[in-house]
């Protein structure tokens, strides 16, 4: 689905982020991958910062505790959040993309 397993086994979320959009918001899955539709522009980070925020929310975390780790430059990111195993993420995750 559309997580995926790094660092000793710590699951990560896979999103795939569309900039400029009229508010953000959870699109569905595309590619395996959740689509984040995302109301920043790819600015000087803004766009990053909002997905940060958004996955705060909706994961009830701090946002030190959300990072990239990888896709930082790109509209495909990889994302660790907290210390959420992978059956928390879904549940999270399920009304947005069933």
């Amino acid at each position: 689905m559309c997580i995926t397993v790094v660092k000793g086994d710590r699951p990560a979320l896979k999103l795939v982020v569309q900039p400029k959009a009229k508010k953000t918001r959870i699109v569905g899955l595309h590619d395996d991958m959740v689509k984040l539709a995302v109301a920043s522009p790819p600015v000087d980070g803004k766009a990053n910062r909002e997905v940060i925020s958004f996955l705060c929310g909706l994961f009830d975390l701090k946002k030190h505790h959300v990072a990239i780790i990888a896709g930082e430059k790109s509209r495909k990111k990889l994302c660790l959040l907290g210390d959420l195993d992978e059956a928390a993420i879904r549940r999270r995750l399920a009304p947005f993309i069933e």
